[in-house]
Order: structure tokens, then C-alpha cells, then sequence
């Protein structure tokens, strides 16, 4: 798994929902793949929502809002959506990583992801996307997340935005 770290300057992290409704779609212009926003934060998911429907005055970004939770037995159908004859990866926000998921991760938790994947879900990321606070408390989480994923022995990049 390929796993890509975003270290904010100042000025991106003031805007936190516009860089992630930037990466986002930056991401579904690279890849046909999925994209979940993982976040446990239900402000931040509320804003996310309305966020990504108003990206600018002449888009929006396509999404679902996933409610509960994997642990409740929640089954989310992961599939590709046709709006007007053409596939379209589908975004999706959640505070969990739904059965079978395969496609890329915005992770904006505290918690590498693989902490939100059960053994029994099936879930296979192909690429994890990290976004770092210029804060001590975010770049701390952020030093524990990149252990633990080098630890797992996956492929790590860093930016700088």
C-alpha cells in the first residue's frame, strides 16, 4: 500500500476544507478509483458534506454520506455510479471503512487506518492519503502514524503544500 503524507503550511491548514475538496478531486482526476474520506470528527463531516457539493460556482464534487458504523452491521454497497452514461468513482465520508472497500483513503483521523480495518471486513486501501497540521499535537499523530505504517512495511511519501 502506498501511503502519502500532506504537510500543511499555515495557509492550507486555515483552509482545511478547501485543500481537501482540492486533493479530492485532484484524486478522482488521476485514478477511476473510490475515494473515502475517513473522518471521526461529525462537525467536520457535516462541513465536508456541504463542502464538497459547492467546491466552486461551476462544480461539485459527487458523494454519499455513510451513517454508522462497520461495527453495527452496516452493509454499504461500493460501486461505481452512472450519472449520464458516464462512470464516475464515487467519493465517499465516513468515520469507518466499509466491507470490501477498495479504493484510496483521506485519512483526517488521529489513527492510521489500519486500526479501522477488521480482520473480517475485507478492506484493501490501495493508497492511503494523510493530511498533517503544522501543529505539535497533528505532526506528533503524524510521526506515530508513519512508524506504524513503516513498520507495516508500506511504500511512504511526503509533501510539502
Amino acid at each position: 500500500m502506498n501511503i502519502s503524507f500532506y504537510v500543511l503550511s499555515e495557509s492550507k491548514a486555515q483552509d482545511f476544507l478547501g485543500f481537501i475538496c482540492q486533493l479530492t478531486q485532484t484524486a478522482l482526476n488521476k485514478s477511476s478509483q473510490s475515494l473515502l474520506i475517513l473522518t471521526e470528527d461529525e462537525t467536520l463531516l457535516g462541513e465536508l458534506d456541504e463542502a464538497l457539493w459547492a467546491q466552486d460556482e461551476a462544480s461539485f464534487i459527487p458523494h454519499q454520506r455513510l451513517l454508522g458504523s462497520n461495527t453495527e452491521g452496516v452493509d454499504t454497497d461500493i460501486t461505481n455510479i452512472d450519472i449520464n452514461h458516464q462512470l464516475l468513482a464515487p467519493v465517499l465520508l465516513a468515520s469507518y471503512i466499509p466491507a470490501d472497500f477498495k479504493g484510496i483513503v483521506l485519512n483526517t483521523t488521529i489513527h492510521p487506518v489500519n486500526t479501522f480495518m477488521a480482520a473480517t471486513n475485507n478492506a484493501q486501501p490501495t493508497r492511503v492519503l494523510e493530511l498533517i497540521k503544522p501543529d505539535a499535537t497533528s505532526m506528533q499523530e503524524g510521526r506515530h502514524k508513519y512508524k506504524s505504517y513503516q513498520q507495516l512495511g508500506y511504500e511512504l511519501t511526503h509533501f510539502k503544500v
